[in-house]
């Protein structure tokens, strides 16, 4: 894949620790799968419309960037986490972990939050589907315990492209959920701005929020948030274009520490 086809994490990862982030850029998918420049798109998802020869060939050429193919996840909008060497394609769950060196854990976005975490001492990595149901829900925590029942002690986390704070409307119900979720009320407060002249609507912060999440289950290396897949063009967008590609954040252990 050419550069432009993925974003590397800038985080404090350890070195045995490899992830990266696709575009829409770079792939064979037409529209309205594609690069929205006219060229072919780099979308992953089997499940959007798209040809399934065009997906095939874009999953071939980011397996080139890999160790080995990833199994990829039924998800769900849930709070379910396996382990990335025992997952069959089409499991369903929202987050994958795993402590085998060269299994890729990979999660599929369109809007909502892929979140990546890795243990300091390069021993476990984890990927998380994080839609606003899923971190309402409990994937965070989830995810997080299942890594330190692997044996992670101190994680870093990488918060993917996703919508910005600016583009994500929702209603009351939603602020509603993150107050049921035993989030402070300030903290609530601050992610959810009202928006003027539209009573019970809010723009929604989902990076504040999964940051707050990490935050209560003591993960407070926090890097990146700072990508709206709604304004960026360089990727899929369901709430910008509602037909659209899937793109993926894939995380895996190597075997240098170099």
């Amino acid at each position: 894949m050419n550069p432009d086809s993925y974003l590397v994490p800038a985080w404090d990862a350890p070195a045995n620790v490899a992830a990266l982030s696709t575009t829409r850029l770079g792939g064979v998918s037409r529209a309205p799968y594609d690069d929205g420049a006219g060229a072919g798109g780099l979308n992953l998802g089997l499940h959007v419309g798209d040809l399934a020869s065009d997906v095939e060939r874009n999953r071939a050429l980011l397996n080139g960037m890999l160790p080995a193919a990833p199994n990829w996840l039924n998800q769900v909008h849930g709070t379910t986490v396996v382990d990335a060497a025992d997952a069959l394609p089409g499991t369903v769950a929202d987050a994958m972990t795993t402590t085998r060196t060269g299994v890729v854990c990979a999660i599929q976005t369109a809007d909502c939050l892929p979140l990546l975490l890795a243990d300091r001492a390069g021993r476990v990595v984890g990927a998380a589907h994080g839609g606003w149901r899923g971190l309402a829900g409990g994937i965070v925590e989830n995810t997080v315990a299942r890594m330190r029942e692997q044996g992670a002690i101190e994680l870093v986390a990488w918060l993917g492209p996703a919508i910005g704070p600016g583009r994500f409307e929702v209603g009351d119900d939603v602020r509603q959920a993150f107050y049921s979720r035993g989030l402070d009320g300030e903290t609530v407060e601050r992610a959810f701005r009202a928006i003027d002249g539209r009573p019970g609507k809010f723009l929604a912060d989902i990076y504040a929020l999964a940051r707050a999440l990490l935050q209560s289950v003591e993960v407070t290396k926090v890097f990146g948030g700072d990508c709206c897949t709604v304004s960026d063009a360089r990727f899929y967008s369901f709430r910008r274009d509602h037909a659209t590609g899937r793109m993926a954040s894939l995380i895996w252990l190597t075997d240098s520490a170099a």
